[in-house]
């Protein structure tokens, strides 16, 4: 009897563990390994916004299921939440237009760098709110689109030297 109790309150964590598993997506191909080690065997090779369910994190490793498989992929390799849907590139440009200009939309003002416009009280105040971060990462994007909307666009790489260390100078 004692082991029948123990066996269901395995089946039970093992069920809730399922039940907060976080919806994920891998940003760039990626090795699925049994234990979070480099050098631990590998299950799997995931594809680029393959769907996964984030189960748990070790240090820089996520315990995920993904194919049917369970195993670890690095913390790097994934993202939380539904891949991004791929936008016509015009719908691209638009976007960086808009960041380029400063504008997010008719009279809303982009802040690039830093906080602009909030003063200390405000930043006290602040709560974390979910939703706008999930809202934010819905706005990356993978490189291998960023590198076809620099192609399409006729971007050129440039190589942009470090800015010296000013704390050398002090």
């Amino acid at each position: 009897m004692r082991k029948f109790q123990w066996l269901v309150l395995t089946a039970l964590l093992a069920a809730a563990t399922q039940l907060f598993a976080e919806p994920g997506y891998v940003v760039r191909s990626s090795d699925l390994m049994d234990e979070p080690y480099r050098d631990a065997n590998l299950l799997a090779t995931l594809e680029e916004e393959a769907p996964v369910e984030i189960l748990k994190r070790k240090g820089g490793w996520l315990n995920i299921t993904a194919a049917g498989k369970t195993g670890w992929v690095r913390m790097s390799s994934v993202r939380k939440g539904k891949a991004p849907a791929k936008p016509d590139s015009g719908t691209e440009a638009k976007g960086i237009l808009d960041l380029a200009s400063g504008r997010a939309g008719t009279g809303n003002v982009v802040s690039a760098t830093g906080v602009r416009g909030l003063n200390e009280e405000e930043l006290k105040e602040a709560k974390f709110n979910p939703a706008e971060i999930e809202k934010m990462e819905s706005f990356t994007i993978n490189p291998k689109n960023a590198k076809r909307f620099a192609r399409e666009g006729k971007l050129k790489a440039r190589q942009v030297k470090f800015l010296p260390d000013t704390m050398e100078s002090r």
